[in-house]
């Protein structure tokens, strides 16, 4: 019988009225939906930051991913403060200073730019999960 592998969490900040929090968050679901469904998983942040205990249990024996949209890195500090301890850490900002041909339309509306960098982000995450899931070969 084998022991069911645990998924990767994957919290982006909340970022609301934010462009790069909107992009954080559609890298996100482009992972846990389409990308990864089988190795991650999300919890919604405002459940950390108010206390919820599954929540928080969660983000304790998980490997956890944050994305941070601005350097208040609200998602990675909350982590911390229920207890854990991510695994990796992405700032949107770092994708836009490595592609600022890239510029988001609005926070309501990416457009094809900011869709683009989310996807790039995404590719990162996904790669990162990819690493973090790998199952050791057998010895011989």
């Amino acid at each position: 019988m084998t022991t069911p592998q645990k998924r990767v969490l994957i919290i982006p900040c909340s970022g609301i009225g934010k462009a790069y929090g909107s992009v954080g968050r559609d890298a996100m679901y482009q992972v846990v939906e389409e990308m990864r469904p089988d190795t991650t998983d999300t919890v919604c942040l405002s459940l950390l930051t108010l206390g919820d205990m599954d929540a928080q249990a969660q983000v304790r024996v998980q490997p956890t991913i944050t994305i941070d949209g601005c350097p208040k890195a609200c998602a990675k500090v909350n982590v911390e403060v229920a207890g854990g301890k991510p695994v990796a850490e992405y700032r949107v900002f770092d994708v836009y200073r490595a592609h600022k041909e890239l510029k988001v339309r609005s926070v309501s509306d990416l457009g094809d730019a900011g869709r683009e960098m989310a996807r790039i982000l995404a590719e990162e995450i996904a790669a990162k999960v990819d690493e973090l899931t790998a199952r050791p070969a057998k010895e011989k």
